[in-house]
């Protein structure tokens, strides 16, 4: 059966608000960093968020162009302003239990040639002020999701070489394929899905590895994991107890390495968007625990003031798992976009830990957490280090390594 696009559209957003959200009658929704382009799809979102029960539907609309605007034309010294009320409000809406669902569809060259300076200035701007919220968010404080929103700005960079006019669908219809939203019942597919993954996590929770030892070209790193782990899927609980799925798409299992415990070189396998700038080809070599150095063909500069954002940038606060066969990958198409690439390839991020990853991390306090092995930051940014020449094996307590992934593909049945 082939669907329209609006049934497919209908799909995506129900998935949304449904499998990503579950979103609770009597329930708000805040959409955050909603692209004017996507004026169809928002109205969707708040259309099914209605429909599912939905007190109100609030939304924080953003233009890039107006970011590049402000980069081309404001004085030089002000870009350590920021709109408070936006942090203020995403604060309130969090503590009061909103569901808050962010869209990412950036451009992923839209800052190329800014000054690189006044780019990391604002991004630290934008992180110390919404801190609390998204630390409230990283303990799963209330149900949330991040989810793709396709512009015509994105779509021609993963399409460059279409005819402006079928990029955007091109981007549409691989967004779909992506999630599902293109087969008849997604939602009972996301349902066996789900399942799969937390079948994964389980297994790996149960082997309470001390340490993964990661090989591939370039590659030829030891991450260690602290006591209690926990590794997480598809499938979380927010504190009020709605069950919910963080991000859609997703293929892997996570957890949280030790803050202390990394060293040797990983060499990024595909490139990272951050915040409309490029990062491409670059290495980055730990010793207990901290980047010592970053070397990239672009964007170093940006790297490395990503890693000097404060004490924790320069420490890893996710660790996560995903098979090469993983749909996105075998898609072939490279998104720019972390959501989707991330899902295409095994990865880690840099800075902030999930305190839910961890045996009674939700209740401790920031000191307890990194004693405990968790890392604390202002960023978090992952960045994707797996292909299909990579192993991983996983270091036992009395030092045995036994194989978790070869050939990038899962080594170990459940």
């Amino acid at each position: 059966m082939t669907l329209t696009f609006e049934q497919k559209l209908q799909n995506y957003a129900e998935l949304a608000i449904r499998v990503g959200l579950n979103l609770q009658p009597g329930q708000r929704l805040m959409i955050r960093r909603a692209p004017i382009d996507c004026a169809p799809l928002v109205r969707a979102l708040a259309a099914g968020a209605y429909k599912a029960g939905a007190r109100l539907v609030d939304v924080m609309w953003q233009d890039e162009q107006l970011t590049l605007t402000r980069f081309q034309h404001a004085p030089r010294d002000s870009f350590t302003e920021y709109p408070a009320w936006r942090a203020e409000g995403l604060l309130q809406a969090v503590r009061r239990g909103d569901a808050v669902l962010s869209l990412h569809g950036t451009d992923p060259e839209l800052l190329k040639g800014q000054d690189e300076e006044l780019v990391s200035t604002v991004m630290k701007t934008a992180q110390t002020h919404n801190r609390p919220a998204l630390e409230f968010l990283s303990r799963d404080g209330t149900n949330w999701l991040v989810f793709a929103a396709p512009t015509p700005s994105w779509a021609s960079r993963v399409f460059p070489n279409d005819p402006p006019e079928r990029q955007l669908n091109r981007l549409w219809e691989a967004v779909f394929a992506a999630t599902r939203a293109d087969r008849p019942d997604p939602i009972a597919l996301w349902q066996t899905h789900i399942q799969n993954l937390l079948r994964r996590a389980r297994y790996l929770t149960g082997k309470q590895y001390t340490a993964l030892h990661y090989t591939a070209p370039g590659t030829d790193f030891t991450l260690g994991l602290p006591r209690g782990h926990i590794w997480k899927s598809a499938g979380s609980q927010a504190q009020t107890g709605i069950p919910f799925t963080a991000n859609i798409p997703t293929e892997e299992v996570y957890s949280l390495p030790h803050r202390e415990r990394a060293d040797g070189v990983i060499t990024a396998s595909m490139p990272l968007n951050y915040e409309g700038s490029l990062i491409e080809n670059f290495t980055l070599t730990f010793a207990n625990g901290r980047v010592t150095k970053v070397t990239a063909e672009r964007g170093e500069a940006i790297l490395q003031r990503l890693v000097e954002t404060d004490e924790g940038a320069a420490r890893l606060g996710e660790v996560a798992l995903v098979p090469h066969s993983s749909p996105i990958s075998q898609s072939g198409i490279l998104f720019y976009n972390t959501l989707f690439d991330e899902n295409a390839s095994c990865h880690v991020a840099l800075g902030r830990a999930y305190p839910v990853c961890l045996e009674g991390g939700t209740a401790m306090e920031k000191a307890d957490f990194q004693a405990a092995g968790g890392n604390d930051s202002l960023i978090h940014v992952d960045f994707m280090i797996g292909s299909a020449d990579m192993n991983i094996d996983g270091i036992t307590e009395n030092g045995d390594a036994e194989p978790v992934m070869r050939n990038g593909e899962w080594a170990f049945e459940v």
